[in-house]
C-alpha cells in the first residue's frame, strides 16, 4: 500500500500542490527527480490530521513552489516513495482528451469505426423501431449515447450532460477546437458542439409530436449480459412521457440553442421550437413527480423525488433565452418558494441559478440577491467540509452511490463561489477535488480509466468487460458505503466510507461508469487548463 499519495496525473507548473501521507512517523519529505533521482525541493509536513472518512492518521505536505516542467516523485524516510507524476503546463491534455472521446464511444445507433474505435468498433447498434410502452405504435429514437454500462437513453441524465460539456466549452472553448478523431472532425464547427449535436438530434426524437412532452427513456425491459451493443437485440421499449424528462429537455434544449447560432440557423429554429412546445407541455402534463419505471421494466429508473427544481431550470433557460416575461414571471415565482440547488440529474436548480445569473435580460435584484447569497452559503458548507478532510474534499461521511460525481459537482459550486467572490481559497479547495480524482484519495487510485499508475481495470461497463479491456478515459463512480450491490457486500463490508470501493465489474454501485459522471469533470479540467 502506497502511503505518499499524490495526483498521480500531475499538476500544472503555477497550480497549488499538495501530498497526503499516511502511517508515517516522519517530519520532513522531499521532491526528487523520477528520471535522475535529484532533490529538488525539501520541506517539513503539517500537523497530524484524524480523517474519520478513512479511518487514517494522516498529514500534508506542500510542495507548490516545485514549478520547473518534469516527472517527479515524493519520498520521506521510512514510507517509501509515491508513485511518479508529472507537472507540466499541458498535463490535463491527454486525459481531457480521453474523457471527450468516451463520447464517441459510447454512440448508439452508427458504426463506430475501427479507424476510430479501435478495439471498442462496433457496427450500428440498436436501430430498431422503438415501441412506445402500453401502446403499439413504433417511433424512430435511433441515435444519441449510451447512458452508462448499460445501453439505455435517458433524458434527464443526457440533459445535464449536454449542460456540463456546454458549460465546459463556454468556459474555455479553445482546448475543444483540435481534433479530437470523431467522424465529424476537421469541419468548420468545433468537435465538442458535434459531438453533443449527436445527443440532441436523438433527444429531438424523443419529443412526441403531438403533446410536446418527452418520453423519460428507451431501453429493453431488462439488462443485457457483458457483451457488445450490437449484441443486444431484444425490443426496445421507449417509457411514458415524464414531467422531469419533459423540463430537463427544456431547459437543455433551451441552453444548447446560442452555441449553434453561427453553424445552423434551421438547426437552431427546429430547436427553438421543440424547447417551446415542451415548456407548453407542462402546463398541461398533470402527473405525479418524478418517474417510476412500468411494472415489466427493470432497467435505470432515475426517478426523481420532485420535479419542480426541473421545471425551474427549464423556466430560467427559458428566459434566458428569449426574455420573454412568462418565463421570467414563473421563475421568479418558484424561487419566492426556494432556491434550488445542485448540479446532478436529480438536484439541477444550480443549473437554472446559473442561467439567471448570466442573462443578458433584465433581472430582479431581490431575486439575484437571494441566488447570490444561497450559492455562497452553499459554497461555504462545501469549503468548511473541504478544510476538515485530509484529503481536500467536501464529502464529509457522506460516500453514495457516485460519490465521485458529487465530488466533481461540489467543486463546480465552489468555483461559482470563486466566481462571485473572486476569493482564491475557493478555487483552490475545487482544485483539491479534481486532485482526489485523480488519485489523491484513500485508494490512491486515479478513478479514470486508463490515466495515472493505478485506475480501475474492470469497471462495470459491457465493451470494457466484452473487450477484456478498460475502455479509456471513463470516470467511475468511486466509494459507496451504501454497499449497494453483492460484490461490494461481499468486499467491502466494515470498510471506512471513503475505502467501500472495489475494482471489480459486478460492482455496479462503485465501478460502473455514466456519461454525466464525465462530464462535470470534463467542465472542471476546462476551468483549470
Amino acid at each position: 500500500m502506497v502511503n505518499i499519495i499524490t495526483n498521480q496525473i500531475g499538476y500544472q507548473c503555477k497550480e497549488k500542490k499538495v501530498a497526503v501521507f499516511r502511517n508515517v512517523t516522519g517530519t520532513s519529505f522531499s521532491v526528487v527527480n523520477a528520471n535522475t533521482g535529484k532533490e529538488v525541493y525539501n520541506s517539513i509536513v503539517s500537523s497530524p490530521i484524524d480523517n474519520v472518512a478513512s479511518n487514517e492518521v494522516i498529514v500534508l505536505g506542500d510542495f507548490s513552489s516545485v514549478t520547473t516542467p518534469g516527472t517527479y516523485q515524493i519520498k520521506m524516510e521510512g514510507a517509501g516513495v509515491s508513485y511518479p507524476f508529472r507537472i507540466d503546463v499541458d498535463v490535463y491534455k491527454p486525459v481531457l482528451r480521453d474523457l471527450f472521446r468516451m463520447y464517441y464511444l459510447q454512440r448508439c445507433g452508427c458504426e463506430v469505426t475501427k479507424e476510430l474505435g479501435g478495439i471498442y468498433a462496433h457496427p450500428a447498434c440498436h436501430t430498431s423501431l422503438a415501441t412506445i410502452y402500453g401502446t403499439d405504435k413504433k417511433i424512430d429514437v435511433i441515435g444519441g449515447w449510451h447512458d452508462a454500462g448499460d445501453y439505455g437513453r435517458y433524458i434527464v441524465a443526457a440533459a445535464v450532460t449536454i449542460a456540463d460539456l456546454l458549460y465546459a466549452y463556454e468556459a474555455n472553448c479553445s482546448i475543444f477546437e483540435k481534433n479530437f478523431d470523431i467522424p465529424e472532425s476537421n469541419q468548420t464547427t468545433p468537435d465538442l458542439l458535434c459531438e453533443v449535436r449527436y445527443e440532441l438530434e436523438w433527444m429531438l426524437k424523443m419529443q412526441d409530436p403531438e403533446t410536446g412532452g418527452v418520453y423519460h427513456k428507451v431501453t429493453c425491459a431488462g439488462f443485457p449480459g457483458f457483451v457488445m451493443p450490437e449484441e443486444e437485440t431484444e425490443p426496445l421499449i421507449v417509457s411514458p412521457i415524464s414531467v422531469t424528462a419533459t423540463a430537463s429537455f427544456a431547459a437543455c434544449i433551451a441552453l444548447a440553442i446560442p452555441f449553434y447560432y453561427n453553424y445552423d440557423e434551421e438547426f437552431c429554429k427546429k430547436c427553438y421550437q421543440a424547447a417551446t412546445r415542451a415548456w407548453d407541455a407542462l402546463q398541461d402534463l398533470h402527473m405525479p413527480g418524478g418517474f417510476k419505471n412500468p411494472a415489466d421494466i427493470v432497467t435505470g429508473e432515475y426517478a426523481d423525488a420532485t420535479d419542480t427544481d426541473e421545471i425551474y431550470w427549464a423556466a430560467a433557460e427559458m428566459y434566458k433565452l428569449t426574455g420573454k416575461q412568462m418565463y421570467h414571471d414563473a421563475f421568479k415565482k418558484l424561487v419566492t418558494e426556494k432556491v434550488w440547488l445542485g448540479y446532478g440529474w436529480e438536484d439541477v436548480g444550480s443549473f437554472g441559478n446559473r442561467a439567471y445569473l448570466t442573462t443578458s435580460f433584465p433581472t430582479d435584484h431581490e431575486v439575484m440577491n437571494k441566488i447570490t447569497e444561497s450559492t455562497k452559503e452553499y459554497g461555504k458548507q462545501l469549503f468548511e467540509a473541504s478544510k476538515k478532510d485530509g484529503y481536500g474534499v467536501s464529502l464529509g461521511n457522506s460516500y453514495i452511490w457516485g460519490s465521485n460525481m458529487v465530488v466533481a459537482n461540489n467543486a463546480l459550486v465552489l468555483l461559482d463561489c470563486y466566481h462571485l467572490t473572486k476569493d482564491k481559497s475557493y478555487r483552490f479547495a475545487a482544485k483539491e477535488h479534481l486532485d482526489y480524482l485523480f488519485g489523491k484519495n484513500p485508494m490512491a487510485t486515479c478513478y479514470v480509466t486508463g490515466h495515472g499508475i493505478t485506475s480501475p481495470m474492470h469497471p462495470h461497463h459491457r465493451p470494457s468487460v466484452a473487450k477484456n479491456k478498460p475502455m479509456p478515459g471513463m470516470l467511475v463512480g468511486g466509494p459507496d458505503a451504501g454497499l449497494h450491490d453483492p460484490q461490494a457486500v461481499a468486499t467491502l463490508t466494515g470498510m471506512p466510507p471513503a475505502k467501500c470501493y472495489v475494482d471489480h465489474f459486478d460492482s455496479y454501485s462503485t465501478n460502473e461508469i455514466t456519461i454525466y459522471w464525465n462530464a462535470p469533470l470534463i467542465t472542471l479540467l476546462a476551468e483549470f487548463m
